[in-house]
């Protein structure tokens, strides 16, 4: 069975010979505090510090590497001028690429904010939409036929016949509409001024959609995942019924037109607690979510005993038993195994890999999460 006839078939309930081994992405602190515990310093990427951990812990088997991904732009075009507006002893004001202003450390540039691959704690001084005016401007950067969204003709023959996941990621509305009006003002918002809000939801998705649209002609990706942090810790970030209201049609309206087009997963990514929001999910064609995090209150277990096999999901291993390690690690990794055996699930740190665990327990951790999926 190759990677993504496997990768399918665990998370639609399919007979996988083994469910994919995808421990978790550390990031480029949880890297550097790694090589000072031992990674090799030419290990540099996720993929290869995993592969790494499963070789210590004696595995044989070939990881499966992502593949070449079929890129789909959805992001504005032109973004923003970034620069530096102004520079103190230890930090600095910047426009970014999406307009907003913010004050980061001197550590990082304006144009690291572009694709960052570590955390950056910001102070946000203003975001770009603030007028009704600010969003008919920030309309005209959202061309979905603008030839720069898709590859080059020809770009797509070598996907045809892949043998490796394809997966589309798009901002959700609530997600996009953050990125708009900044996380505060889009929920207050809600109240003060729903008309707005009506308007950007509709934009977004009939922008996604036409994006899509355009991109399903030249190949047929096997996930269309939205981005959608929109819950914390115990609630969702606006309530269930004004999830319904405002955001529901433009959920079911994506859910058919990649179910139209063969797409096999539709997935939501949020964080925080998610027990309200996946009926939602369910109803809108939506059949995978993540990181599912246990700090949260998500709990596996008894999503699969409410929802049954209407949703697949992917992470759910708490970050905290994996830097605890021993016992702790150990009880987490027997935890979820019930729902690794019943399928529908591939197990994963429940967000990024952070850097207060140690290299020698992730590497414990990879070997009981290869045992606990055929991988050893």
């Amino acid at each position: 069975m190759d990677p993504r006839q496997r990768y399918l078939q665990t998370l639609l309930f399919g007979a996988p010979d083994r469910v994919p081994l995808d421990p978790g992405v550390g990031r480029k602190s949880t890297l550097a505090a790694w090589h000072a515990q031992g990674l090799p310093a030419d290990i540099n990427t996720a993929d290869d510090a995993n592969e790494y951990a499963y070789r210590l812990a004696g595995g044989t088997l070939p990881l499966p590497r992502a593949g070449e991904p079929f890129p789909v732009n959805e992001r504005m075009i032109p973004t923003f001028e970034e620069k530096v507006l102004e520079r103190g002893e230890r930090t600095q004001i910047v426009q970014d690429w999406k307009g907003n202003i913010c004050e980061i450390s001197n550590d990082y540039s304006v144009e690291y904010l572009r694709n960052p691959i570590d955390f950056v704690t910001r102070r946000w001084i203003r975001c770009p939409v603030e007028t009704w005016d600010d969003w008919r401007a920030m309309q005209a950067r959202y061309d979905p036929d603008d030839p720069a969204r898709l590859p080059a003709a020809g770009a797509a023959e070598r996907f045809w016949q892949r043998d490796w996941i394809v997966q589309w990621k798009m901002a959700g509305p609530f997600w996009q509409m953050r990125e708009w009006l900044g996380f505060e003002r889009l929920c207050t918002t809600f109240y003060d001024d729903p008309r707005l809000i009506r308007d950007m939801v509709a934009f977004w998705e009939a922008f996604i959609a036409r994006l899509l649209q355009n991109a399903f002609r030249y190949v047929i990706p096997d996930i269309f995942y939205i981005s959608e942090d929109m819950a914390y810790k115990q609630f969702s970030m606006i309530s269930p019924a004004m999830t319904r209201e405002f955001l529901f049609p433009t959920y079911r309206r994506w859910g058919r037109l990649v179910r139209d087009a063969g797409v096999p997963i539709y997935a939501v990514d949020s964080d925080g607690y998610i027990g309200q929001l996946i009926p939602i999910w369910i109803e809108a064609g939506a059949n995978v979510c993540d990181p599912i995090e246990v700090a949260a209150g998500n709990d596996l277990a008894a999503f699969r005993r409410q929802f049954g096999r209407r949703m697949a999901y992917r992470g759910g291993i708490d970050k905290r038993a994996i830097a605890a390690g021993s016992a702790e690690l150990e009880a987490e990794i027997q935890r979820v195994a019930p729902v690794i055996d019943d399928g529908g699930y591939i197990p994963s740190c429940d967000h990024g890999v952070p850097a207060d665990v140690p290299w020698s327990n992730y590497v414990h951790y990879v070997e009981l999460l290869a045992r606990a999926t055929g991988w050893l």
